[in-house]
């Protein structure tokens, strides 16, 4: 890409910072395999590209049947749309054993980690 001068149309690196003052989680899933849904739900960030800019996404996953369970959408990379696709997704009735996301600030921040703590899961971040 360099050579033909060719540069990614993405935000750049470092979107999923982590905030100095949140505190980070174990890694849970070294060695323990899948077996069955609701075991490891997976949430992540991804943008979307429109005409006028980005649009954000959340998207929470099972990860034995890689269903999306829950997505939302977001005009701004705020905290507001990850907390509340989250709050949404308890709303089934169902609940995992871990919660599986990045270190990023979205993820270990106060409001998201009392939702999981509220449900009783373990976070992974």
């Amino acid at each position: 890409m360099d050579y033909m001068g060719l540069v990614p149309m993405t935000p750049g690196p470092h979107t999923s910072k982590p905030h100095p003052n949140h505190k980070k989680y174990p890694y849970l899933l070294r060695g323990p395999s899948i077996t069955r849904l609701n075991q490891v739900w997976a949430i992540d960030i991804t943008y979307i590209r429109l005409a006028h800019g980005l649009v954000y996404m959340t998207v929470v996953v099972d990860w034995f049947s890689r269903y999306v369970i829950a997505w939302e959408l977001s005009p701004t990379l705020d905290n507001e749309f990850c907390v509340h696709c989250t709050e949404e997704v308890f709303r089934s009735g169902y609940k995992p054993d871990i919660f599986n996301s990045d270190q990023g600030s979205h993820f270990t921040s106060k409001e998201f980690i009392s939702i999981l703590e509220r449900e009783s899961v373990r976070p992974r971040t």
